[in-house]
C-alpha cells in the first residue's frame, strides 16, 4: 500500500513508518521539523528511514491547505496515520497559537483531504491527557472527557469531535488512539525518561513533581507501532460504534495497563545508569494529573493488541539507545540541560 505517515520525523512517526517500510509497504512521510525540540534529532531519525528506497518525504506545515491538498491528490493514499502535532502538556500554558495551527487546523486540513480524495482508513493521535482529572481508574474510552486540564487535552478532545463529525458527514472511516506516555529508543527530549536519563548522567538535579506522587501508564514504543499498525488494518465500519451513533470512527486506549509510580522509574533508571539521581521534590504543575491508567480491552478484543514489553526490559533499551547515540563527541553539539527543567510524562 502507499500509506502516508504525518509526524514521520517525530518519536512515533519514524518508527511507525520504519516498521511499514520493512513490511513492504510504500511510506511518504511529511514533518515541518519544528523546533520545540533538538532538530537534529529528527533529522537523524529521517536518515533512518531514507535508506529505504520506498520512502518519500515532504518538508512543510500542514496548516498550509494549499500543500496538503496537492500532496493527497499527486500520492493517492490509501491510508493516512496522521501523527503530526504539537505536543507536551507545559509548552501549552506558554504558546497556546502553536497548537490551534498544529493540532487544530492542521487536522482540518488533513480531514477535509481524506474527504476530497478518499482514504480507507484514516488513523491520527489522541492523547490520555483528554481524561483531564478523571479520578476513576483505570481509564476507560466510556468515561466522560468534558474536563479537560490543559490545551494540550483540549485540542486533542476536539481532534475526536472533528473527525467523528467527518465520519458521520462523508462516511470517512476513522480512528483515534489515546497514547498512554510512550517512551523508547529515539524518544522525544521533553518526555521524563530522556530528560531524566540526561540530567543523571550529568550529574544535574532532576524535577520531581508532586513530590513523586504520580503513577504512568509507561508504553514501550514497539508495543505501540504494533497496537497502531493493528488498528490501520481494520478500518471500522459504519454500525460498528456502541456509543449510540452510527459513524465509522471509533476510539481506543493504547497503553501498557500497568500504572507505575514516577520514583519506580527513577530507580530503574539509577540501576540502569550506574548513578544515583539528584532529586528536586516539587508541587504539581499546572495542566498535569495525578494518574494515568490504560483500559486496553476494548483495544484487546477488537485487534489482538497485548503489549509485551515489561519497564525494566523497555528501561534497558532506552539507555542502550542513548549511550550509543550520545557518543562524548555528540553530546558537545547538543545545548546545555536548563536548571529549571520541566518535563512532560503525559
Amino acid at each position: 500500500m502507499k500509506i502516508l505517515v504525518t509526524g514521520a520525523a517525530g518519536f512515533i512517526g519514524m518508527h511507525v513508518a520504519q516498521r511499514l517500510l520493512d513490511s513492504g509497504h510504500s511510506v511518504v512521510g511529511v514533518d515541518n521539523l519544528s523546533p520545540y525540540y533538538d532538530v537534529d534529532l529528527k533529522r537523524d531519525r529521517l536518515e533512518i528511514l531514507a535508506r529505504h528506497p520506498n520512502f518519500q518525504f515532504a518538508l512543510f506545515d500542514l496548516a498550509e491547505s494549499t500543500k496538503v491538498n496537492e500532496l493527497f491528490a499527486a500520492q493517492k493514499f490509501e491510508r493516512v496515520i496522521h501523527l503530526a502535532a504539537q505536543a507536551g502538556v507545559r509548552y501549552s500554558l506558554e504558546n497556546p497559537h502553536a497548537y490551534i495551527q498544529s493540532n487544530i487546523v492542521a487536522f482540518t486540513n488533513i480531514l477535509e483531504a481524506c474527504r476530497h480524495m478518499p482514504v480507507e482508513h484514516l488513523v491520527y493521535a489522541s492523547s490520555s491527557s483528554v481524561y483531564g482529572s478523571n479520578t476513576k481508574l483505570p481509564f476507560s474510552v466510556q468515561d466522560n472527557v468534558d474536563h479537560p486540564v490543559s490545551l494540550y487535552a483540549a485540542t486533542k478532545k476536539s481532534n475526536e469531535l472533528m473527525a467523528h463529525a467527518y465520519s458521520h458527514l462523508y462516511a470517512l472511516p476513522a480512528t483515534g488512539l489515546r497514547f498512554f506516555t510512550v517512551y523508547g529508543p529515539w524518544g522525544r527530549p521533553d518526555m521524563a525518561v530522556y530528560l531524566f536519563t540526561r540530567a543523571i548522567l550529568e550529574g544535574k538535579p532532576i524535577n520531581v513533581f508532586n513530590h513523586g506522587k504520580m503513577q504512568r501508564d509507561f508504553t514501550y514504543i514497539d508495543d505501540i507501532v504494533t497496537g497502531i499498525l493493528q488498528v490501520a488494518d481494520r478500518p471500522p465500519c459504519s454500525d460498528s460504534s456502541k456509543d449510540g451513533s452510527h459513524a465509522p470512527h471509533r476510539i481506543y486506549n493504547i497503553g501498557n495497563h500497568k500504572p507505575v509510580e514516577l520514583m519506580k522509574l527513577i530507580e530503574l533508571l539509577e540501576m540502569c545508569l550506574g548513578r544515583k539521581a539528584v532529586k528536586n521534590m516539587l508541587p504539581l504543575q499546572a495542566g498535569d494529573v495525578h494518574a494515568t491508567f490504560a483500559d486496553v480491552d476494548d483495544l484487546m478484543r477488537d485487534t489482538g493488541f497485548r503489549p509485551d514489553t515489561p519497564l525494566e526490559e523497555g528501561i534497558e533499551k532506552f539507555v542502550r539507545w542513548y549511550r550509543s547515540y550520545y557518543t562524548t563527541d555528540r553530546q558537545l553539539t547538543i545545548a546545555p540541560l536548563p536548571e529549571n527543567q520541566s518535563h512532560s510524562v503525559a
